[in-house]
């Protein structure tokens, strides 16, 4: 009750200043639909989806104008659960971004608060799970790159450059908030991107140190992903992708190095065996769009990721994901459109241990929904979008 007040509270302030000022907006995306997977836990699955493609969530931002081409902008971004109304993130009302900075035409922009990596800023748009279409499905395994937005960085400050010519760049800084561990929970990244008519390429970095629950700081910056615990995530890479009138072709490689693991999951569900491994992974993913009217797309992806295990006292392991996507989306006005999509995946190898010491299983794990109990998971949607 206490947070509905308060979040009240805010919105109706913000409603009073956005009819005083033109420069506040109110804004979000709605996704519902019903999703199936044939194996969520070792059992099939009929659910209502949230966000099976694009997350829901809403948020206030707004800017004014300080002269001479600076201006004050602001953010304020709720993810939440269309299907219970309830918070991404427990007990965060603003769990996705949270921010306050400086914008200048010509230098950019410097912002303090919660907010999402440089790498997930401009190489992730390269991806299918961060394009404009977005499709959280095909979120490589674990989100072990971050390009389906699972966390985003707490504390941190964060410069955007202007647009030069097609070329932009930046960095974050998150700090770990703890005056006897600067660098534990801490993170940094950083990212530029250059688009000249229809090609667009794309490189960024990010590193997590003490990420999850891992050093116990929870009010560190990178104690929000919810996928992976670890005491060291370093991911980085590269992307592009070419426009030739209503199609579109890209490719992206990324780069995770997640080492000493404590917890490993997806769609809140975790893998037994993995404590204290380290797992490197490469995902290489081609994708692509056709609009056969303005109204009518098809989407497609296939993703290999390829893995690597240490530290399980038995050998190294070698577990490897293969996953296709395909999809339509039918806009039925600029900001209401349906879908259909299904993703299959195939694992293989095996990754982590039992207690006796022995190599488990590597088993299918699409992003957003339980691991399957076998190497294969197939899932498919069909929902309706809208965002204003």
């Amino acid at each position: 009750m206490k947070k509905t007040l308060i979040l009240a509270g805010v919105l109706g302030a913000f409603a009073m200043s956005a009819h005083a000022q033109s420069s506040v907006t109110l804004y979000g995306s709605l996704d519902a639909g019903i999703v199936y997977a044939n194996n969520a836990g070792g059992h099939s699955l009929w659910a209502q989806g949230s966000g099976a493609l694009s997350h829901n969530y809403f948020g206030l931002k707004g800017s004014e104008d300080l002269g001479g081409g600076l201006k004050a902008i602001f953010k304020l971004e709720s993810g939440f659960n269309i299907g219970n109304g309830s918070f991404s993130e427990s007990d965060t009302i603003f769990n996705r971004q949270a921010y306050v900075g400086l914008q200048s035409d010509q230098y950019g922009a410097l912002t303090l608060g919660r907010q999402y990596d440089s790498m997930n800023q401009y190489l992730a748009p390269l991806s299918e799970a961060g394009a404009g279409f977005g499709n959280n499905l095909a979120g490589h395994p674990f989100d072990n790159d971050n390009f389906a937005q699972t966390f985003s960085i707490k504390n941190a400050v964060k410069y955007s450059s202007a647009n030069y010519a097609g070329f932009q760049f930046g960095g974050m800084y998150g700090f770990s908030n703890q005056a006897d561990g600067f660098a534990n929970s801490r993170a940094w990244s950083a990212g530029a991107s250059y688009s000249n008519g229809p090609l667009n390429v794309a490189a960024g970095y990010l590193q997590l140190n003490n990420s999850g629950t891992v050093g116990g700081n929870t009010s560190g910056a990178a104690s929000a992903d919810s996928n992976i615990s670890a005491r060291l995530q370093r991911s980085f890479g590269v992307g592009a992708n070419y426009t030739y009138g209503p199609a579109q072709v890209g490719f992206v490689w990324s780069h995770s190095q997640i080492d000493g693991l404590q917890s490993l999951g997806s769609g809140g569900a975790t893998l037994a065996g993995v404590s204290g491994l380290n797992l490197h992974m490469d995902n290489y993913e081609i994708n692509g769009a056709y609009h056969l009217t303005p109204a009518l797309a098809f989407i497609g992806s296939y993703t290999f990721t390829d893995g690597t295990v240490t530290g399980t006292g038995t050998g190294d392991q070698s577990p490897k994901w293969h996953t296709v996507v395909l999809g339509t989306d039918y806009s039925l006005s600029k900001r209401t459109d349906v879908y259909l999509a299904g993703v299959y995946q195939h694992a293989s190898g095996s990754l982590g241990v039992n207690s006796a010491g022995q190599s488990l299983q590597n088993v299918a794990a699409i992003n957003t929904l339980s691991p399957s109990s076998t190497n294969n998971q197939i899932a498919a949607t069909i929902g309706l979008r809208h965002r204003f």
